[in-house]
């Protein structure tokens, strides 16, 4: 396995995700410590998670992550890491496919493939082949996904987003 993408792929770094039991439990460091502000969030039933997108001065965001009632999403995740940790870390490249073209060839064992969201198309590098980190790519529209009108990171968390 090549230690490093082939030359050529242009990936920007969108964000880093944290995965606990309970988003509340994460909010009193990232938002009142380090003055995070909720940008957007919702739900994803289809994989089984609830997410709170938080930004920061100088543009940064982390991914606040928990898992639905009744998911087993997060299950060997919590397994190995019980209080939660760092989940994955978000690229944003200009071609999905062509980016998990290279990475393959470049030996990078790619999970996750999803094209089923025009506007969010992403892969992932498992872990194993990504020196112990779920690395996310993602194509999308720069400005997706956004904030619904009257969304509140309280609404969010309440599943009423």
């Amino acid at each position: 396995m090549s230690a490093a993408l082939p030359a050529g792929l242009q990936a920007y770094f969108d964000h880093a995700a944290h995965a606990a039991p309970s988003i509340r439990d994460l909010l009193p460091l990232y938002a009142e410590q380090l003055g995070g502000r909720f940008l957007y969030g919702g739900d994803n039933p289809r994989v089984g998670y609830r997410g709170v997108v938080l930004g920061f001065a100088g543009g940064g965001k982390v991914e606040l992550l928990e898992p639905l009632p009744g998911s087993s999403f997060f299950d060997s995740f919590f397994a190995r890491h019980p209080a939660g940790g760092l989940h994955h870390l978000t690229f944003r490249v200009a071609d999905v496919r062509g980016a998990i073209d290279r990475a393959r060839a470049a030996g990078f064992e790619i999970v996750g493939v999803n094209y089923d969201e025009p506007e969010w198309q992403e892969a992932f590098v498992h872990p194993r082949s990504g020196h112990g980190v779920l690395v996310q790519f993602v194509e999308s529209n720069p400005d997706y996904p956004r904030l619904a009108p009257g969304q509140t990171l309280e609404s969010t968390l309440a599943g009423e987003a």
